[in-house]
């Protein structure tokens, strides 16, 4: 007998992108105040708008680099905002 254990892919799978999901789930208010925040950030840090600097900020507020008034969540939700704006710079 030969027993496969590879799992069965399902041509129906549906792929799910955590940041944007995450931010749907904030209150409309919230979610204008958080990419507000991150435009504002764009501007400052990355005022090229490169892609790669973007995710770079995300990535930095993800591992925890946020100032100490700034709680998990709050660095977590904007650090989606930030992933939102880097795929729609692009490059």
């Amino acid at each position: 007998m030969n027993r496969s254990t590879r799992p069965q892919v399902q041509d129906d799978a549906e792929i799910i992108d955590f940041d944007e999901a995450l931010l749907q789930a904030c209150p409309t208010e919230l979610r204008e105040a958080l990419m507000g925040e991150a435009q504002l950030l764009a501007q400052a840090f990355a005022p090229e708008g490169r892609r790669a600097q973007l995710e770079s900020m995300a990535d930095a507020l993800t591992r925890g680099a946020q100032s100490p008034d700034m709680d998990r969540g709050r660095a977590r939700r904007l650090a989606a905002a930030l992933r939102g704006l880097a795929r729609q710079a692009g490059d």
